[in-house]
């Protein structure tokens, strides 16, 4: 009998240790007789097969078995199931008997909550002085391979700055094909304190700490998950939402809720489609990635009728060995353009932001947003630890070149210096990569108004 072998912990520009020789003419076939899977204490096989480029019965070319493993990988270590990924195979005449170990990561986890209620952590160092009094703490406990059916199961417990209860649940696979699967969700949430309105490109804000609550928020909804193939994953999701704020948000913004209503009670279909091309979606570095996200809501009050559409598309390519580019568009429409203040938005939240704008939300409701980055990868390492979640710790560590460019749309700019014009800025960084997907981004970005300054992020661009 003949062995092979590959394993890492990572998708990235690694050496594969050489295979040993088999005899056999270029392009010879072999049956994959079986598959055998080690390692997994809780993920039910059937989640692990879901996600492989072979199939027991199927042939493979001698040849290709390097590249199948690769793929493999890639596939398994996206689930963010398993920190390590081993394959070997036996080949036995014409048949192989392919094995898979795996080293799973800690999918029970009680997490502390210390939320910054700011859009960023610049933001609330800087422009509000580090107030603790800003941040939320409780806790959540979440499941993230309930039953070993790679089901989600979370609840989240806050209080400080905002309060929160919420209860979530997700299974993506309840048919035999594998394709189709439902969740759940629910939360109630009030806040002392909210931003109301813009002024100059800066958030305002009613309210005080150990005041009365102003704002209170109620969701609920169910969602429906069809993946008809590895690479694809739509979802839907019908949700029911009711918002209520205290007379004083409204006396200071009668446009908060439509109508001066204070109160916003409306249905809402959300629709997601993901295109999962690249080597790792948490940390792309090769590859192609797509996200749409279309939304339609109609209320029965406080809010008549919107359209949102979304769309982020990303592609990323290895110039060099160890050198690397990331283009990133994001961008958003809305219908009709005049809406309540509260469903506007704009740049400035979330991942749809400007780098070196990170003090101003730019409010609007068209825009687009184009990054460009360049990285060279200097360091990559991965630890050992005698400990069974933590067994291996890697470490990448990416200096980088980086420009933006974007521009909103407000058919009401008010006093605003940076909607309805072409925005850009620029800066160098460094990007740390580590385990559990935890990402840090420390860039020092120059905007176009001449201002510079260091900032970090915890998400990719």
């Amino acid at each position: 009998m003949l062995f092979f072998w590959a394993g890492a912990w990572c998708q990235d520009d690694r050496a594969m240790p050489p295979m040993k020789g088999v005899p056999g003419m270029a392009g010879e076939k072999l049956v994959i007789s079986k598959i055998i899977i080690e390692g997994n204490k809780v993920t039910r096989n059937s989640v692990i097969l879901r996600e492989l480029l072979i199939k027991e019965g199927k042939t493979i070319e001698l040849d290709s078995i390097g590249a199948v493993w690769d793929e493999n990988e890639l596939r398994l270590f996206n689930l963010q199931l398993f920190n390590e990924v081993d394959q070997w195979a036996e080949r036995s005449g014409d048949e192989l008997v392919w094995y898979i170990t795996v080293k799973e990561r800690w999918y029970y986890v009680p997490n502390a909550i210390v939320q910054f209620e700011d859009r960023n952590i610049n933001t609330w160092w800087v422009k509000q002085n580090h107030d603790l009094r800003r941040t939320s703490d409780g806790f959540t406990v979440t499941d993230k391979n309930f039953r070993g059916n790679l089901e989600t199961l979370a609840i989240t417990l806050q209080d400080g700055y905002s309060q929160k209860l919420s209860l979530s649940y997700m299974r993506p696979y309840v048919n035999n094909g594998q394709t189709s699967g439902f969740g759940f969700s629910t939360s109630m949430a009030q806040s002392r304190q909210v931003y109301y309105t813009n002024d100059s490109d800066k958030l305002v804000y009613t309210g005080a700490y150990s005041g009365p609550v102003i704002l209170k928020q109620f969701e609920g909804g169910l969602s429906y998950i069809f993946r008809p193939a590895y690479a694809s994953k739509h979802l839907f999701r019908l949700s029911y939402k009711d918002y209520s704020i205290a007379d004083t948000v409204n006396k200071l913004n009668p446009d908060y809720f439509a109508d001066k209503s204070l109160r916003a009670q409306f249905l809402e279909l959300f629709y997601r489609y993901e295109y999962n091309g690249v080597d790792n979606w948490n940390y792309s570095l090769r590859g192609l990635k797509l996200v749409s996200a279309s939304v339609l809501r109609q209320g029965f009050e406080g809010l008549n009728f919107q359209a949102i559409e979304h769309l982020e598309a990303g592609y990323f390519s290895r110039l060099a060995p160890k050198l690397f580019s990331a283009l990133v568009f994001r961008g958003r429409l809305m219908w009709p353009q005049a809406q309540p203040y509260y469903f506007t938005g704009g740049l400035g939240t979330a991942t749809d932001y400007m780098r070196g704008y990170e003090y101003y939300v730019i409010d609007g409701t068209q825009y687009g947003l184009m990054r460009l980055d360049l990285k060279r990868e200097i360091f990559n390492n991965t630890y050992s630890l005698p400990v069974r979640y933590f067994s291996a710790i890697p470490l990448r560590i990416y200096p980088k070149l980086f420009a933006d460019a974007g521009y909103i749309s407000n058919p009401v700019p008010g006093n605003s210096f940076l909607s309805n014009r072409g925005l850009y800025s620029y800066g160098a960084g460094v990007d740390v990569v580590t385990f559990y997907d935890i990402k840090l981004r420390f860039e020092y970005a120059w905007n176009m108004q001449g201002q510079g300054g260091l900032y970090l992020h915890f998400n990719s661009e």
